[in-house]
């Protein structure tokens, strides 16, 4: 197998140096990315794909933190409905792989008509999902925290936070799946700014909604949830804005948007073991969360805190590995295994330097880094001694993704 550390560096570029690279990969471009520099393709690829999840971490500590001026059940209330969303990030995350490969193998293949019926075939799918469990979720969310282990006070608070977020798991749905459209066929500054103007919106309405600052009403967790929503949702219609507009590398078009099973049937064969590999681990964290649950509220809060920290960190790191994702199937379509089984160990190589040097910093801080969300002393050293704990894996979660 080639080494990674024998690649040329992806600083340098033709253009100007790094950043002439930083501002072509956070402009977009039409790079093909099938041939050129290995180094360079990550890059272009990976900046735009990490500013897109980092502004993802930030929003998921920035809504633990106002979340957690309401009180401990609040933010247990959010950890045990992330805990029930989880199943749909499985649904939503192995679907993505499914349509990411397909999505970049067709444009490996230069067939874009191709590119375009695989996102409309993965979109109709999402909502097919969504519809289903979204109507599980509104019609059984008490229940289903209680089965989680919720309190009382848990469930007289977030009730309503619970069937709003898996009522509206459509957004969530769609928000992946069009990304992952936009992933494939290398247009990931598009999927980054999808992403900043969702959370944009949740950053400025989550505190006005949750607190009730200025003209907005004081809604506590439920705000959230609405904030949220709101978000995800705006997000989801600039993704279809941009896919019929036709600017970007896939455009769909009127006559596309028929259901063909033969291309969902593929695309859910893809997708199959995707999933099943994100299950293991969603269902042990849900199985994890519910024995948590059994120590009280406290031990849900700290725990909630502590893991919105891992996500900041872990996030941009995915952005690394859907860079290398993306690289394998256009390079696949292009008849390239080579450079795509090079891609691979080289972003991974990139990863365990950047996610190994912030597993380190979690581990010294921990305290400090948790004392930013709760001064609770019953909550506090719960969420560091989680943080600290699992943050010596990381190097280990790097490889892996």
């Amino acid at each position: 197998m080639t080494e990674p550390v024998t690649q040329s560096p992806p600083a340098r570029s033709s253009g100007g140096g790094w950043w002439a690279t930083v501002r072509e990969a956070l402009r977009g471009s039409r790079h093909d990315y099938t041939s050129g520099p290995l180094g360079r393709a990550i890059v272009l690829l990976a900046i735009p794909m990490v500013a897109e999840m980092i502004m993802e971490s930030l929003f998921a500590v920035w809504d633990v933190y106002w979340v957690g001026r309401v009180g401990p059940a609040a933010q247990a209330t959010v950890g045990l409905t992330e805990s029930l969303l989880t199943l749909i990030y499985t649904a939503a995350i192995g679907l993505s792989i499914g349509v990411t490969a397909m999505v970049a193998r067709r444009i490996g293949e230069k067939n874009l008509e191709g590119a375009a019926e695989a996102a409309v075939q993965g979109i109709a799918l999402g909502v097919i999902v969504a519809v289903v469990t979204g109507a599980i979720g509104v019609a059984f969310a008490p229940r289903l925290l209680a089965l989680m282990g919720a309190s009382p006070e848990v469930l007289t608070i977030g009730s309503t936070y619970a069937r709003i977020m898996l009522g509206g798991n459509v957004v969530i749905l769609l928000l992946f799946l069009i990304n992952a459209v936009f992933r494939g066929a290398g247009d990931a500054a598009i999927a980054m700014r999808v992403l900043w103007l969702a959370n944009s919106i949740n950053i400025l309405l989550g505190p006005c909604l949750i607190l009730g600052l200025g003209p907005f009403p004081r809604l506590g967790v439920t705000g959230a949830a609405i904030a949220t929503t709101i978000g995800r949702g705006t997000g989801v219609l600039y993704q279809l804005y941009r896919l019929w507009r036709g600017d970007a590398r896939v455009s769909i078009r009127r006559a596309q948007l028929t259901l063909q099973p033969a291309v969902m049937r593929t695309m859910l064969r893809l997708s199959g073991t995707g999933t099943f590999q994100v299950l293991i681990g969603t269902a042990s964290w849900i199985f994890l969360v519910r024995i948590i649950s059994s120590f009280g509220t406290d031990a849900i809060a700290g725990y909630q805190i502590a893991i919105r920290i891992i996500v900041f960190a872990l996030l941009p790191s995915w952005g690394l590995a859907n860079a290398a994702a993306t690289l394998v199937g256009q390079s696949l379509g292009a008849g390239r295994p080579e450079r795509g089984e090079r891609a691979v160990w080289l972003a991974g190589f990139y990863n365990m330097l950047c996610l190994g040097g912030v597993g380190a910093l979690f581990v010294a801080f921990a305290g400090p880094i948790t004392g930013v969300f709760t001064r609770d002393p019953s909550v506090a050293p719960i969420a560091a001694q989680c943080l600290s704990t699992i943050s010596y894996g990381f190097l280990f979660y790097a490889w892996g993704m």
